[in-house]
């Protein structure tokens, strides 16, 4: 080797230094780019993991599930309807300015307020009152008795209401002030977004000085990242890397079953899937064991519903559609779909391509021609809560609520006033609202009973697999993925 390439080596080396030997700073590779970083408006993985480490929520879970104070330290029942919230005095926004209880009814009846257009409006919407009561106290009160309201408020995060009326809501988005363990110090959208540990954060000090999120779509240069100590720690789709890591020294893969279920959402509103005969051919065509058993390798399991059994809500012993491929043709047949008809399959880089590749053939077995579109996983969800005519026919959709209830997956999903909702059903409308209005267990779970049996009859979707969270980290990296899919830097560090 020549003394000029010796020398180019060897400055290579001082600049490209493996992420795991800077204990200042944490790498973190996503799938995607944040489709966005404002709060109120997001409804991602890759949005989420960044803006839960610079906001603060009223309330959060422990890792066991429990719900526990964080900006507000305790909550009283003064009605079945009425709540009061008290909050901490010491908390600071990352501007200087100090977080106060009109802070936190700005952000409340900013997310409930319908002109705003924020796609968690469902979770909150039962809210219709939000005031001030004290130097260091909120008052909520809802429509009706409202049994999810405190599991909901595990994912409000509070916004400083000053910073957001003088730079408006794009500019907010762009540049977000939080209270939280972490600053944004940049955030170029597709290349990073950096953040900065707050100094005096009331939690305590962050455990690292400075962490990047960096999207990279494939997953094969994440892992080559992470083998190489550019990354510390990245998300996995794929349970045949999950396999190949475990017998790397240098890597840890961690896991957990999650509340998220995986599901083939069906447009009932317009296009082929408007016929139920349709629909029902489409459950029928799709064998769930093989897509279990085949790819995800018992990382996943099936299921019968749109959520797992540690929901509030689950039925036991609801039936499922069994794999026929034979009845769903004769379906088609007798609904006049003919071999070959065109469905559109909108789907994201977000989601495990070998299953939706899997959902292609199986529907072209049957004699659909699903046209799948590849779109990034802003757009996908955009097109999802957009007009029916948007949505896709089939779409393969992962959804979680983060409140293990019933009400947060069946409202949004199949309540007719729902921007998610592709689903019309009056008698499906009654049952999923008289399940969120009471507070008696009892006749929640009677509602609930009835609401699961109407959309397993009328084919509202068809349920697949309870899904898991997989990540990758260098041995150096402490930290356990929880069922709640929380990613708070607060929760990890270096190993010792």
């Amino acid at each position: 080797m020549s003394l000029r390439h010796a020398l180019a080596a060897a400055a290579l080396l001082f600049t490209i230094q493996p992420a795991h030997a800077n204990r200042d700073l944490f790498v973190v590779d996503t799938v995607g780019s944040p489709a966005s970083l404002d709060p109120h408006v997001q409804w991602d993985p890759d949005s989420y993991f960044v803006y839960r480490n610079v906001f603060d929520n009223l309330v959060t879970r422990d890792a066991t599930g429990k719900i526990i104070p964080q900006i507000a330290t305790s909550w009283t029942y003064q009605s079945d309807t009425v709540v009061i919230l008290k909050l901490r005095t010491d908390v600071v926004f990352h501007d200087g300015s100090k977080l106060t209880p009109e802070d936190v009814v700005f952000s409340i009846k900013r997310v409930t307020d319908p002109a705003f257009k924020s796609p968690q409006l469902s979770q909150y919407d039962s809210i219709i009152g939000a005031e001030v009561v004290g130097p260091d106290s909120v008052k909520l009160t809802t429509k009706v008795p409202y049994p999810v309201l405190l599991a909901q408020l595990t994912k409000l995060s509070v916004v400083p209401k000053a910073v957001v009326e003088k730079v408006g809501n794009e500019a907010f988005n762009a540049a977000p002030v939080g209270s939280g363990p972490y600053k944004l110090t940049n955030f170029t959208r597709g290349v990073r977004t950096e953040l900065a540990a707050q100094p005096g954060y009331w939690r305590g000090a962050a455990p690292f000085a400075r962490v990047e999120f960096r999207p990279v779509p494939d997953e094969s240069t994440r892992l080559a990242n992470l083998r190489s100590g550019r990354s510390d720690i990245t998300r996995i789709l794929l349970t045949d890397d999950a396999d190949a890591l475990k017998g790397d020294a240098q890597l840890r893969v961690l896991w957990t079953p999650v509340e998220r279920v995986a599901m083939l959402a069906l447009n009932g509103l317009t296009g082929p899937m408007k016929e139920r005969k349709v629909r029902e051919a489409v459950a029928y065509a799709i064998d769930r064991d093989l897509i279990v058993e085949a790819l995800l390798k018992g990382y996943g399991k099936a299921v019968d519903e749109m959520m797992p059994a540690a929901n509030f809500g689950y039925i036991a012993g609801l039936p499922g559609f069994k794999y026929d491929p034979a009845r769903a043709k004769a379906l088609l047949k007798e609904a006049g779909v003919a071999p070959g008809t065109k469905i559109t399959f909108p789907t994201a880089p977000s989601f495990d391509q070998r299953v939706v590749q899997a959902i292609h053939q199986m529907l072209a077995d049957v004699g659909l021609d699903a046209q799948i579109q590849m779109v990034d996983i802003g757009t996908y969800l955009r097109l999802r809560q957009g007009r029916p005519e948007e949505a896709g026919d089939v779409s393969f959709f992962r959804w979680s609520c983060g409140c293990q209830d019933a009400d947060g997956v069946l409202f949004p999903l199949y309540h007719s006033s729902s921007q998610w909702s592709k689903t019309n059903l009056p008698a499906l409308d009654a049952a999923i609202v008289a399940g969120r209005n009471t507070l008696d267990e009892a006749a929640r779970l009677a509602s609930y009973k009835t609401a699961l049996t109407l959309i397993h009859d009328d084919v509202q979707g068809v349920p697949l697999y309870q899904d898991v969270m997989m990540f990758a980290a260098r041995k150096e990296v402490k930290w356990q993925p929880t069922p709640n899919e929380a990613f708070f830097l607060m929760d990890m560090t270096w190993t010792p």
